[in-house]
This record gives structure tokens, sequence and C-alpha cells, in this order.
């Protein structure tokens, strides 16, 4: 009976896993390592759309990126599997306060005040900043704020993140097209449909080298700098503190570097 009762019980586990690796139990109180270490699996929302640091791979749902190797040693350090929650940047704060959505959430989410505020955020493992993309020919025109606030520049930004923020503060003069998709708003730039994408100095690599009819004439004169890490919600101290402990490990090891190399990032610690 009681090998019968285990059965169901893994059965259960593994059609939720199968639907988006289910939910956190609905009422639990914040996870703790404890109660992460009992699932005996981390769940990680991400946005998956976000290449080198969070993608999902259309055909087959792999995730893969520079995001998903650090979860992946988060995991690995506490003993448990790890599964990946779908997020939006629109629904990331309210997800991440949500307690039945997901552990934590990492994969390109900048350091700021403003999340500092609601929720908490780790220590950084990857240095950023607000830069540029644009068309190879037009690399020259667009050396700072000012040549891209006009109105004859078409700015085309992913929707309710920090780059559509930048954009509306700092760009009100240019035409500033909103598309849901982050990841194809590169080669809507290549092929004409906007001028710029705003993005970061982590993200901007890859498409440049994934696609000749793109520059990144900015690279090294960001905008802005920050730093990302990984965001969970506010109490979760126990987590927090193994989370920091690691990326703290990895910075010392030279595992950070070798992820940043692995993935043509500037490694800034």
């Amino acid at each position: 009976m009681k090998q019968t009762l285990r059965l169901i019980l893994s059965l259960l586990v593994l059609c939720s896993s199968a639907f988006g690796c289910g939910t956190l139990k609905q009422g639990s109180p914040a996870p703790t390592l404890d109660r992460i270490q009992e699932r005996g699996t981390l769940l990680v929302g991400t946005t998956g759309d976000y290449r080198p640091l969070s993608y999902r791979e259309p055909a087959t749902g792999e995730y893969w990126g520079f995001g998903i190797d650090v979860a992946g040693e988060i995991a690995e350090e506490l003993g448990v599997d790890i599964c990946y929650v779908p997020t939006s940047w629109p629904t990331l704060s309210a997800d991440v306060r949500d307690p039945e959505r997901f552990d934590f959430a990492m994969g390109g989410i900048t350091i700021t005040e403003a999340r500092l505020e609601t929720m908490a955020m780790s220590d950084g493992y990857l240095c950023n900043g607000k830069t540029l993309l644009c068309r190879v020919e037009d690399a020259a025109k667009y050396g700072s704020l000012e040549d891209l606030d006009k109105p004859e520049v078409r700015v085309m930004v992913n929707p309710g993140g920090l780059n559509e923020k930048f954009a509306r503060e700092n760009l009100p003069a240019c035409t500033l097209i909103v598309f849901e998709k982050n990841e194809e708003i590169p080669t809507k730039v290549a092929e004409g449909e906007a001028d710029v994408m705003i993005t970061e100095i982590t993200e901007a690599p890859w498409y440049v080298r994934n696609d000749p009819r793109l520059a990144a004439p900015l690279l090294d004169r960001p905008f802005t700098r920050g730093q990302i890490g990984v965001l969970m919600r506010k109490g979760q101290d126990d987590l927090m503190k193994a989370v920091n402990e690691k990326i703290t490990e990895m910075k010392a090891d030279g595992s950070l570097k070798a992820l940043h190399e692995k993935y043509g990032l500037v490694y800034g610690y």
C-alpha cells in the first residue's frame, strides 16, 4: 500500500512538471531552503527572450544562456533539480511577488532602487548598461542620446521592462515603437522596420556577432551602468544567503569569468 501511495505521489509530481513545472503549493508561505529541498526542485522564473542570457528555443522548449547556466549552478549547490517557469517583462514584478509562482527570477534583471523597494535582489553577477543596436550603415549617425532623440529616428523597445522605461524618460522626441517580442527586435532593425533598438551591453554583442547587418557603436560608452542579479520576494533570507554565497564562490574560483568568456560578455569583477 505504501509503495502504491509513493508511486501515485511521484506520478503527480511528474505530471505537474510536464505542465510548465507546476506552481508552488497554493497558500504556501514564501519558500525557504528546507521547502525547496523537500520539493527537490528549484523553480526559476525567466522570460526566455533575452539572448544570450535567457532564451527558450521555440522548437524544443529548451532554455539556454548565461543566466540559465548560473541558475543551474545554484540548483546544483542546493542539491536539487531545476525547472524554468515562464514570465514576461510586463508581469515580472507581479510574478515575483506571487508566492505561488516560483522561488526567484533571473536572466537579465537589472538591480534597481525601485525593485529593491518592494523585492529583494542578490549581489550582481554580470555588469550591464543601456546601449543601442542599429544597422551597420547607420553606426556613425548615433553617438549620443541627442542623436536618437529626434522624430525621424524610430526607436523600438520591448514592453514593460527597463528598455521601455529608459526610452520614455530619455527620448521623448523620438518615434517610439513598442514591440511585443524582444528577441525579434534586432531583425526588425536590420530589415529597416525600426532604426534603433534600446538594449543592454549584455545583449547587443550577441546580435552583432550573429547578424552582419547590425552594429552596436556605443558598447564601450553605455548610457548607464549597472549590474544584473537574482530577483526574489522579500523574506527569503536563507535562500538569498545561499544565492549570494554561490555568486561569491563563482567569482573567486574563476567559473563566473569562464561563463562570461563562453558567451562573449565583458567581465567586470
